[in-house]
């Protein structure tokens, strides 16, 4: 006789379900894994604020912040941390997670791995706004000139847009990249002629154009709060449209986004983080560029995550050059706008060395 076939049993009910359950198994791990990051960045955000606290012409221990608001004593450091650190630091948080993501926004939503909030123009603009505001009108209320800030940050969209996208080509990474330079060129142009006019303005103004978080008091950052919180909750529920209109407007509208919203969305979201965090901080560079780059770098294209990496990254950013400049000039300080310009310089001449640069 011959010996029976050897066969293998159909894989049954119990085999099945194990191999189907399986297969999200990936997918998973990955959210765990960017979620575990997401709480590395935030953890690391703490302790870039606490040395923004601690360290600066004199540096302090952490118990003394403590004790500054447990049980303040009404003494000389008491009194610098109350009402110049911690609020100092509180709008360093506040200015960084702004413009990280509205650099992530902007690079999203025009597929151009060059818009920022400086390159494209929209942080002279509203610097503009503000020196007009500041230096022709009188007006020295947060409340009052951000609305100016928030015009001049719309109007320079506006124009870098026309500008880059005239002509049968359309409007290119380069191309609004080197629009966006000239048209803030000219905004700068335009701040300094009117500072000069007014010698104690332009006095006033000169560390807040070259952009600081120093002389801030806590009722600025109070009364700027919720614009930026404003932009912040907007921005970051834009995740899931940005990632449908990625795929192309019309894939986007079979998917079910609205085009002509999300847009007008997103350009909300980016005027209000813009424009507040300007009014408190000054025009920062590089910030908005190089923070979303590295992002992706790490998270993917995904803008679900993305645009939280982004403002939780940037904030870290910039109140670590805070805190460099305050060490490296004792008993005085570089202004975090310099800094910040220092260290985005290089990463941005790499990227625009790079031949895939265009492709997002």
């Amino acid at each position: 006789m011959r010996p029976a076939e050897h066969t293998e049993p159909a894989p049954g009910p119990a085999i099945t379900a194990a191999r189907d359950t399986s297969e999200p198994a990936r997918p998973r791990t990955r959210r765990a894994a960017l979620s575990a990051g997401l709480l590395v960045a935030l953890g690391l955000l703490v302790l870039v604020a606490l040395a923004s606290v601690a360290l600066g012409a004199r540096a302090m221990p952490l118990t003394a912040a403590l004790d500054a608001f447990l049980a303040p004593d009404g003494s000389n450091d008491h009194t610098v941390i109350r009402e110049l650190r911690v609020p100092r630091t509180l709008l360093g948080i506040g200015v960084g997670a702004a413009l990280g993501l509205a650099g992530a926004l902007m690079q999203s939503l025009t597929r151009n791995p060059l818009a920022d909030p400086g390159i494209l123009g929209i942080n002279e603009g509203a610097a503009l706004g503000v020196t007009i505001a500041l230096g022709l009108l009188g007006l020295t209320d947060p409340t009052v000139y951000v609305w100016f800030a928030f015009a001049g940050a719309a109007g320079a969209s506006v124009v870098v847009h026309a500008l880059g996208s005239a002509g049968r080509t359309g409007g290119g990474p380069v191309r609004l990249a080197l629009a966006g330079i000239a048209v803030g060129m000219v905004f700068t142009a335009m701040s300094s002629a009117i500072l000069r006019i007014d010698a104690q303005t332009y006095d006033r103004m000169r560390f807040w154009l070259t952009g600081s978080l120093a002389g801030q008091t806590g009722d600025t950052a109070l009364r700027l709060a919720p614009f930026l919180v404003a932009g912040l909750v907007l921005g970051l529920f834009l995740g899931r449209p940005l990632n449908m209109l990625a795929l192309g407007d019309d894939t986007g509208r079979a998917l079910g986004v609205s085009v002509g919203r999300t847009r007008a969305l997103t350009a909300l979201a980016v005027t209000l983080l813009c424009g507040s965090a300007t009014a408190a901080a000054g025009p920062l560079w590089f910030v908005g560029l190089a923070v979303p780059h590295a992002v992706r770098a790490v998270v993917g294209q995904d803008q679900r995550w993305v645009l939280p990496y982004s403002a939780v990254v940037a904030p870290v950013l910039l109140l670590g050059a805070d805190v460099a400049g305050r060490l490296i000039a004792r008993p005085g300080e570089v202004q975090v706008g310099i800094m910040c310009a220092a260290i985005g310089a290089p990463i941005f001449i790499m990227m625009a060395r790079r031949r895939r640069i265009a492709a997002l």
